[in-house]
């Protein structure tokens, strides 16, 4: 099972537990022309590891690249997507193949659709007023 955490218990995370790791499953389209959270701050980069292909294919070498990262059993891992469905998706598989604890950044990096069909307002990390950067 993988609990959803809020934006902020995860920033609280990665700023309390040097051990703590954020990983954004979303595509590099997404990386470059919508943004990344930033971590510098608590001197970590985010690994940014696809969940899914730009053709929507999965990604089968998404285990692979998490080793290659060098994150490890034990390691609190932080998965964030677009709204939190992908990096549920993503928690899950790493769970499964001996990450982890592993938890699901709820409403990802732009949350849903605000009234106005806008993303990055109603909720997720950018909403949240946590720091993030444009490419």
């Amino acid at each position: 099972m993988i609990d959803d955490v809020s934006p902020q218990a995860t920033w609280q995370a990665l700023q309390e537990n040097p051990e703590a790791r954020l990983i954004d499953v979303r595509t590099p389209a997404e990386w470059l022309f919508v943004g990344m959270p930033d971590i510098s701050e608590v001197s970590r980069t985010v690994h940014a590891i696809s969940w899914q292909l730009p053709n929507g294919m999965p990604n089968s070498r998404f285990l692979e690249e998490l080793h290659a990262a060098g994150l490890k059993e034990g390691q609190p891992l932080y998965f964030i997507c677009r709204s939190g469905a992908r990096s549920r998706a993503a928690a899950q598989a790493a769970l499964q193949a001996g990450f982890g604890p592993a938890f699901n950044v709820a409403d990802g990096f732009e949350g849903p659709l605000d009234s106005q069909s806008h993303r990055g307002m109603a909720a997720g990390w950018k909403a949240c007023g946590l720091p993030w950067r444009q490419n």
